[in-house]
C-alpha cells in the first residue's frame, strides 16, 4: 500500500514538471538537481560503510553548479569544461581538507558520485529540450518503471533461473525478460495514443517520424540500459552490505533505488538521439 501511494502522490508531479511550458522549464532542471543530490547524499552514505568519507556539503554544491552551468549554456563546448573544473575542485578540497590516509578514496569516491548522480541526470533536462522532448521523457519515464514493474511480477511468478545472484539474488532471467516486454508494450500503447490524438491536431505526444520499428528499438535500449543500472546499484549496495540506499520514499526505499535505472538510462537515450540525428 505504501508503494501504491507513494507513486499516486510522484506520478502527478512528475508529469507536471515534464509538461511545464517553456518559462518554467527551469523548475524541470532544479527538480532534477534536487532529486540528484539526495541520491548523491545517499551514495556517499552507502559509501561510508566501506571507508570514504567524502564532503557531501562540497558535493551537493558541485552538482548544483553542474545544473546550473547546462541551464546557463546548454552547449558542450562550455559545460564539459565546467564538469572538468568541478572535478579538480572535488580533488583539491580533498586534498587538504582529507586527513592524508583518505584523500585518494575520498576524492575518487566524490568524483565518482559526481558523474554517476550528477553528470548523468543532465540527460533529463537536456532531452527536455528536445523539439518533442516532453513526448521522450513519457517515453523515458513510463518504458523504465513499466519494465522495473514487469519484471517485478514475472519474476515473482515465472522466475527460475538467476540472472545474477552474487549482485541481486532475486533477479532472474525470466524477469528480465519480462521487462523488455514490458518495455515494448508500454512504447507500443504511447505510440497508439501519440498516433489517436494526431487524428485530433493533439500533439501532447509526438514521436516523429522515426516509426514503429526505431521506438521499439530505443524501447529495447532504454530497458536493457535502465536493467543494468539497476544492477550497478544492487552491486553498490551489496558491496556495502546494505539492503536500501535510504528510506525517503515508502515502500520505495531511497531517492537512489527509485531512479537507478534512470542513470543510465536518460543518458544512453540522450546519445542514442544525439547519434541518430548525427546520420
Amino acid at each position: 500500500m505504501k508503494r501504491v501511494l507513494t507513486a499516486a502522490v510522484l506520478i502527478p508531479l512528475v508529469l507536471v514538471l515534464v509538461f511545464l511550458p517553456p518559462h518554467l522549464r527551469f523548475l524541470l532542471v532544479a527538480a532534477t538537481a534536487a532529486v540528484s543530490s539526495l541520491a548523491a547524499w545517499e551514495y556517499l552514505g552507502i559509501a561510508r560503510r566501506m571507508g570514504p568519507q567524502s564532503p557531501r556539503v562540497a558535493l551537493i554544491v558541485a552538482i548544483v553548479v553542474l545544473f546550473a552551468a547546462w541551464w546557463q549554456w546548454q552547449d558542450p563546448d562550455k559545460f564539459l569544461p565546467i564538469f572538468g573544473i568541478l572535478c579538480l575542485t572535488l580533488l583539491m578540497y580533498c586534498t587538504f581538507i582529507s586527513p592524508i590516509d583518505r584523500v585518494l578514496p575520498d576524492a575518487a569516491n566524490a568524483i565518482f558520485c559526481l558523474f554517476y548522480t550528477g553528470f548523468t541526470m543532465i540527460a533529463i533536462p537536456a532531452l527536455r529540450e528536445q523539439t518533442n522532448g516532453s513526448s521522450l521523457l513519457v517515453f523515458l519515464l513510463c518504458a523504465v518503471w513499466a519494465g522495473d514493474s514487469t519484471a517485478l511480477y514475472v519474476g515473482r511468478a515465472f522466475g527460475r533461473h538467476k540472472l545474477a545472484p552474487a549482485i541481486s539474488p532475486n533477479k532472474t532471467w525470466e524477469g528480465a525478460i519480462g521487462s523488455i516486454a514490458g518495455s515494448l508494450l508500454i512504447t507500443a500503447a504511447l505510440l497508439g495514443l501519440a498516433e489517436y490524438l494526431a487524428r485530433w491536431n493533439s500533439a501532447v505526444l509526438s514521436f516523429s517520424e522515426e516509426g514503429w520499428g526505431y521506438w521499439m528499438g530505443m524501447a529495447v535500449l532504454v530497458n536493457i540500459a535502465g536493467q543494468v543500472g539497476d544492477l550497478a546499484e544492487s552491486a553498490l549496495k551489496r558491496s556495502a552490505g546494505v539492503k536500501d540506499s535510504g528510506n525517503l520514499l515508502p515502500g520505495h526505499g531511497g531517492i537512489l533505488d527509485r531512479i537507478d535505472a534512470l542513470l543510465l538510462a536518460a543518458p544512453a537515450l540522450w546519445y542514442a538521439q544525439l547519434i541518430h540525428r548525427s546520420f
